[in-house]
């Protein structure tokens, strides 16, 4: 039993140092499964890398050309911009001296009622002194008219007197 017990040991001794063996191989192989990970995230990340340093050129190129025709656009829209600010200058001229123009046509215009006004008024005073005068000779001739119905009737009176006094005689 003795003999059993002694070759299950060295089986087992065997086998532990078998188990051993198998453990290092499997930490070995495990560190060479995360090397042989991490060799390949790096070769992903340099292809990733390289992708977007490839996608990056893509797009720096796209930039480039649309720069180039950003910049020629902002020299069309320049070009339009200084065409604008040159209609507009002379549009700003021309509406200055149009102020002008019509600055001294309403000065004009002024000076030119107030005369009117002064016209109208000095009329007025005319109109009224010719009023006051007319009245005056209507109330004059008004009274010559009442005077001289009062003479005709006067008259009638006396020649109808003279009348029968002729007969009388």
């Amino acid at each position: 039993m003795e003999a059993d017990v002694s070759e299950m040991r060295n089986e087992l001794q065997s086998r532990d140092g078998l188990w051993r063996r198998i453990q290092l191989e499997c930490q070995k192989l495990y560190t060479e499964l995360l090397k042989i990970k991490e060799y390949k995230d790096r070769q992903e990340i340099q292809i990733k890398h390289l992708s977007s340093h490839v996608q990056l050129t893509e797009q720096l190129e796209n930039r480039n050309t649309g720069l180039l025709l950003f910049a020629e656009s902002q020299e069309h829209q320049e070009e339009e911009l200084n065409k604008i600010r040159n209609h507009v200058y002379r549009e700003e001229q021309s509406h200055c001296s149009e102020q002008e123009r019509m600055k001294t046509e309403i000065s004009d215009l002024t000076e030119e009622l107030h005369q009117k006004e002064i016209t109208i008024a000095t009329i007025m005073e005319k109109a009224s002194l010719l009023e006051r005068q007319l009245k005056m000779e209507l109330e004059t001739k008004h009274k010559l008219l009442t005077k001289q119905q009062l003479l005709e009737f006067r008259y009638r009176v006396i020649k109808s007197e003279n009348t029968q006094l002729k007969e009388v005689v």
